[in-house]
């Protein structure tokens, strides 16, 4: 029960997620794209930008401090470059970013965050 229960949240952080990128002016493009190098919670576009982003929720604010590491951004990086090379067009760039979710506040938008390692 508690893996079902952490998948809707995860899900439902997505979706959150994936409103608010869309009340920035993005453009949602992918979501939940697997590769063999791992999973990207969700692709957005603005302009000529493509952001593959890591989507973590936590029960309070302070959990969020531990909810990412090299390790997992390493993984989504390498996700994203398989990725890039399928959703790119010509003249594109790309970041990582992450979504910091928590109960009764604002998603927290962390911009690339991923300079290789």
């Amino acid at each position: 029960m508690k893996k079902q229960t952490a998948e809707r949240r995860g899900r439902q952080a997505e979706r959150i997620a994936g409103w608010w990128l869309r009340l920035k002016g993005w453009q949602i493009v992918g979501r939940r794209m697997r590769t063999p190098a791992g999973e990207v919670d969700l692709v957005a576009r603005r302009g000529n930008m493509l952001a593959f982003v890591e989507v973590k929720a936590r029960a309070t604010s302070a959990g969020l401090d531990l909810a990412i590491d090299e390790r997992r951004l390493s993984r989504v990086a390498a996700a994203a470059e398989i990725l890039f090379h399928q959703l790119a067009k010509p003249g594109d760039d790309m970041r990582i970013d992450v979504m910091l979710l928590a109960p009764g506040r604002p998603p927290r938008h962390l911009a690339n965050v991923w300079h290789g390692g």
